[in-house]
């Protein structure tokens, strides 16, 4: 049967959700990503707005309280297009890590830092522990906006306390697929991002991208069928190769691809930020995906390895590769089977963790590090769990054990940075095949900081995200190792 046959671009544009499942749960209400950027078009006006009077008022710091869908977009956008003499610069917390919490507060002005709360739930931990926290300490309603979806308790907060904004999205979409929504621009907007310029490249794609146009000429469509069939065909690691002006790109798609996919034992695994290697360095298990021109791409094409080119005209092709791509897995799940619209194992990590902050006791030994790489075999990834301050120096460490396990092994690598990666990789993680080898990365917090209204701090909110990941791991019997940086380093030298 073909996607023709199926008319499954068709369907997906009709919002047809028995092309995913039988049950329209978690499907018929997440598809307005479809046509969001229109809407926003409308807005482009009342957003740039927003973002000069913020500026007027004299800002110079955005800090967005955020967790993978509404943190990963709008930090793509920014590093890619705010221009460098833009007035405001932008700091993700996509974290409960005090040691990021206390050098983000270090290194700028509180008292002209705008505060966003993202979340679409209105109720992510982590988005309210820093809320509070930052209200706590700086009780200023001008210095607050909110990002949510209707009825969420934190429109309730944003009026009651009187916030700056609160920017109500469209509920039809979920966290990953929210790039062209609020999530995404109201930030981009702030840091001087051409938003107009971002949809305008979306509205391009949506003509290119529609139900009318043949599957074979539909970049979507194209896209999705050459991810899903090279995971059937046991190239299920998909490596993004991004160039230099949205090299922050594969972040975002890393997340749509492998909370999207990685379920029922199925998935596609997403590897970025991976250096470019010989051909001899990677297994059978790779599909590369090139956006623009890189080196050593002629290198691999020769070796027999999959290549999948996409042309590079600029960073704000960035609107037209965030739908291209949010159709393109929209389709991949189809051909794979699975919903790839709900994450129903990122629910069980939260619900651990609060089990672990209720006073449950889990086991956080593991096997040592070495019989754990000992495990790794071909056809395998090795992901690196890193509960340690997300910062240049850690990303500079990791990388340097990541290539040394993909040149000594020949398995794909990824990098998490917890509890970030739980709203995305997390749910490749349990829910994905059983290929995965994991190194949980912890070490010695420093200065703990305390969460207002709360019984915990946030040293002790990392530490039950932490041993709630391990719990669901080894809960599945997922080769895991719980280890320090300094281990790892010593095992990979």
């Amino acid at each position: 049967v073909t996607m023709e046959d199926e008319d499954q671009i068709r369907r997906i544009w009709n919002k047809d959700h028995t092309l995913w499942a039988e049950d329209p749960t978690e499907i018929s209400d997440r598809l307005g990503w479809l046509t969001v950027h229109e809407m926003m078009v409308d807005n482009i006006d009342d957003l740039t707005g927003f973002a000069e009077d913020t500026i007027a008022d004299g800002f110079t710091s955005v800090a967005l309280l955020g967790m993978g869908g509404s943190s990963l977009a709008p930090e793509v956008l920014a590093l890619s297009l705010s221009p460098a003499d833009a007035d405001i610069k932008l700091y993700v917390l996509d974290t409960t890590d005090p040691a990021a919490i206390t050098a983000f507060e270090e290194s700028v002005d509180l008292d002209h830092t705008l505060f966003i709360a993202a979340s679409k739930s209105g109720t992510t931990i982590e988005t309210r522990s820093q809320l509070e926290y930052f209200w706590n300490k700086l009780p200023n309603s001008r210095q607050y906006v909110v990002i949510t979806d209707r009825g969420s308790e934190l429109v309730e907060i944003g009026r009651e306390r009187n916030f700056r904004r609160v920017f109500i999205n469209q509920p039809d979409i979920g966290g990953r697929y929210s790039a062209l929504s609020y999530f995404g621009l109201v930030p981009a907007a702030l840091v001087g991002v051409d938003i107009a310029g971002v949809l305008d490249n979306a509205t391009s794609m949506t003509c290119a991208l529609d139900g009318c146009v043949p599957v074979d000429k539909n970049p979507g469509a194209v896209l999705g069928a050459v991810l899903a069939e090279a995971a059937l065909a046991g190239r299920d690691k998909a490596t993004i190769l991004a160039p230099e002006g949205i090299a922050s790109f594969g972040t975002w798609a890393e997340q749509l691809i492998a909370e999207s996919t990685g379920k029922e034992g199925r998935g596609i695994v997403p590897v970025e930020s991976e250096r470019t290697g010989a051909p001899s360095v990677y297994g059978n298990d790779r599909l590369f995906i090139a956006i623009g021109e890189h080196d050593g791409i002629d290198a691999l094409i020769n070796a027999g390895h999959p290549v999948f080119k996409i042309p590079f005209e600029g960073s704000l092709q960035l609107g037209s590769e965030f739908l291209k791509w949010e159709m393109a897995v929209a389709v991949a799940g189809a051909i794979l089977g699975i919903n790839p619209f709900d994450q129903p194992n990122v629910q069980e990590a939260k619900d651990l963790t609060s089990e672990v902050l209720g006073g449950s006791d889990f086991d956080d030994s593991t096997p040592s590090g070495p019989d754990i790489l000992a495990k790794v075999s071909p056809g395998d990834y090795v992901a690196f769990l890193a509960y340690i301050p997300r910062n240049a120096a850690n990303e500079e460490r990791l990388a340097g054990v990541r290539h040394a396990i993909r040149d000594r092994f020949g398995v794909a690598t990824t990098v998490g940075f917890g509890p970030r990666f739980l709203h995305s990789t997390g749910q490749l993680h349990k829910g994905g095949p059983d290929t995965g080898v994991f190194f949980q990365i912890v070490g010695d917090d420093g200065a703990d900081i305390p969460i207002p209204g709360q019984v915990f701090s946030f040293g002790v909110l990392k530490h039950a995200q932490a041993l709630g990941d391990l719990q669901a791991l080894k809960s599945r019997g997922r080769r895991v190792a719980r280890v320090t940086i300094e281990q790892l380093e010593e095992m990979t030298q």
